[in-house]
């Protein structure tokens, strides 16, 4: 159900927060925009269960901590039906519990509420077209985790993985580093959205990749970030 970038028609976006406040300025700050339309929102995990279902959005905007059914539960409810909508956590905590238990349970992005409007609106078009999405600091978090827990040099084989890339390869991979979205990236390098799009393929492909936060590790592990 999810529109690949080719697709006609609006990404269709479901808001879960228990704050009607924060409901309210989500669908102000996304409303109106020929790209996105606001399908329904839900004041917790049960209801956004329910919505989900009847609406078919293809994205998730979900709260962590609601009464009831959290935003964790939720996102493992929804992603275990068939057809899933992608899920973006988007909360006020980047903690390491609340950010591996959002990603264990299915999310395909992670963002704080601090996000700007932007970068928002970025990471719900690149999570609909199927790929995922952290904030910087989300990046961080996990990579620092993952590096912790290695017990090899990881400078000398991160140079020596990206030693592989092409230089405008580099350049997106190191992009990817800093958190940056496909259009983020297309917009510092001065590419197309679709041309950034090959070079990430590349870049997976040539590291032996499979998601952002494993580039995000090789190129901080060089130093480069």
């Amino acid at each position: 159900m999810t529109e690949s970038p080719e697709s006609p028609g609006p990404v269709r976006v479901l808001i879960v927060d228990d704050d009607a406040l924060v409901r309210s300025a989500l669908m102000l700050m996304l409303g109106g925009r020929a790209d996105l339309t606001i399908v329904g929102e839900a004041g917790d995990g049960e209801q956004a269960v329910v919505a989900a279902r009847d609406l078919q959005p293809d994205v998730v905007l979900m709260d962590i901590r609601m009464p009831g059914i959290d935003g964790i539960e939720a996102t493992r409810r929804l992603v275990a039906r068939p057809g899933a909508p992608r899920v973006i956590v988007l909360t006020t905590f980047d903690t390491d519990e609340h950010v591996f238990a959002a990603i264990a349970a299915g999310a395909e992005g992670f963002l704080v509420k601090d996000t700007s409007p932007s970068d928002l609106i970025d990471a719900i078009k690149t999570v609909a077209s199927g790929e995922s999405m952290l904030s910087p600091s989300v990046t961080t978090t996990l990579v620092a985790h993952v590096r912790g827990a290695r017990s090899q040099s990881p400078e000398n084989e991160g140079v020596a993985r990206l030693a592989l890339l092409t230089d405008r390869e580099r350049e997106v991979a190191i992009a990817i580093g800093r958190g940056l979205s496909n259009a983020g990236i297309a917009a510092e390098l001065f590419m197309s959205v679709a041309t950034v799009k090959a070079h990430v393929t590349r870049v997976f492909d040539k590291l032996g990749a499979t998601n952002r936060v494993q580039v995000a590790i090789c190129v901080r592990d060089a130093g480069l970030v």
